[in-house]
């Protein structure tokens, strides 16, 4: 049995290729089987990407159902009956009985194949909101006062600006959208509402060069998996999850310049597409990717224990290395603090901006960026080299 890693949820044997998905652990009481595997009756890498791809698709549209029916949501008791159907369902209400329930439905159906478990709750979360604090009406029948009261009561649960802001961007983007496809002539009152993004929102801090060096001290010495994560990340700039979701084939060390592929997996998706990027590997990152690939030689993950079901647990990855990472860093660093520190790092020794973009993964503004493949790793090292201020040879 081998795995092809380009075709995603697929392993192959003498040849053919199967199918084969984790069940996920929150609906594990539904199988008899902790993972449902059966053969796509083909050795075309392909033919065999097209039909995993569909069956992986058809299972994320059943496991969302199944989860709906149980999940306790703000307006759960009103959104129910909008989503208790299967989405793939064609049921299109009348222009004049399109309420916010029917919306998210119709917006999770149209947008939501293919899309993370993340941006259908997220849709839910935000609706179910608007439902509860005024209750499930047309989408025509929404006041800017409606808007206004739905601020104020996100307002007194103590929300940050920042959250805010992604509640009310979802619901004007299931607005706009469903008013959009069923030819509703309306204003969106939930735009233009106003509110102070700033309100308990923390500055994220960059890590010091000092504390950098200190805490990569400590990673050298204490040796182990979680420290290796924690190095990885600091000489590279990746996202944790990025870097927690990593395949051990992403980690090439055999190149003229070592470097790590940030690419999308099935198990771990990309924030962006411009995410997508290659980062030479240069001192502690180096270090922690020679550690990686000669401690896990029996695993397809480079950090095993943050990929034991369907999906990276990024989330319990942070919870473990910022309560480490305390330690070592000023208060309100954590380890989404060495991107900015990485940017900082670069900016110190005038790296031009849209390298430090690629090497970040930023978004870099303007039609031009969007034409060619990027600097080559000899370009990309040259500037890494000069922020680490030392051989990129470890210990």
């Amino acid at each position: 049995m081998a795995y092809d890693i380009s075709v995603p949820y697929s392993f192959t044997k003498s040849g053919i290729f199967y199918f084969e998905r984790r069940v996920p652990q929150d609906l594990s009481g539904h199988y008899d089987t902790k993972k449902i595997s059966y053969s796509l009756r083909t050795r075309s890498a392909s033919v065999a990407m097209s039909r995993a791809r569909r069956a992986a698709d058809q299972l994320d549209e059943h496991w969302y159902h199944m989860r709906v029916q149980k999940r306790d949501l703000p307006g759960r008791h009103r959104l129910r009956m909008a989503v208790s159907g299967p989405i793939g369902s064609p049921q299109a209400p009348q222009e004049s009985s399109v309420r916010l329930s029917e919306a998210v439905r119709i917006y999770l159906r149209l947008k939501g194949h293919g899309r993370p478990d993340t941006f259908q709750r997220a849709a839910e979360r935000a609706c179910g909101y608007v439902i509860d604090a005024c209750g499930d009406k047309d989408l025509t029948d929404y006041t800017k006062t409606n808007a206004n009261a739905f601020r104020d009561t996100l307002l007194e649960r103590k929300m940050a600006g920042s959250s805010i802001a992604r509640i009310f961007g979802t619901v004007r983007a299931v607005i706009n959208f469903t008013s959009s496809e069923l030819g509703l002539s309306m204003t969106n009152p939930f735009s233009g509402v106003y509110y102070d993004r700033s309100v308990g929102v923390e500055d994220r801090e960059p890590v010091s060069t000092d504390d950098i060096r200190t805490v990569q001290h400590e990673c050298r010495k204490i040796d182990d998996e979680i420290r290796w994560l924690v190095a990885l990340v600091s000489d590279t700039g990746m996202r944790l999850a990025e870097a927690a979701g990593l395949h051990v084939d992403d980690l090439q060390l055999d190149q003229d310049i070592p470097c790590v592929t940030v690419r999308e997996h099935p198990w771990r998706r990309l924030k962006t597409q411009g995410s997508q990027r290659v980062i030479p590997l240069i001192g502690a990152s180096l270090w922690a990717a020679q550690r990686l690939l000669r401690e896990h030689k029996d695993s397809p993950y480079a950090f095993p224990r943050y990929n034991t079901g369907d999906k990276t647990n990024a989330n319990s990855a942070s919870a473990a290395l910022n309560k480490w990472l305390k330690q070592h860093v000023s208060d309100n660093c954590t380890m989404h603090s060495f991107r900015h520190s990485m940017r900082d790092r670069l900016r110190a020794v005038e790296c031009p901006s849209d390298i430090v973009d690629q090497i970040g993964g930023w978004q870099t503004e303007g039609v031009g960026h969007g034409y060619g493949r990027g600097y080559p790793l000899s370009i990309l090292v040259k500037w890494l080299v000069k922020i680490e201020g030392f051989t990129n040879d470890p210990e």
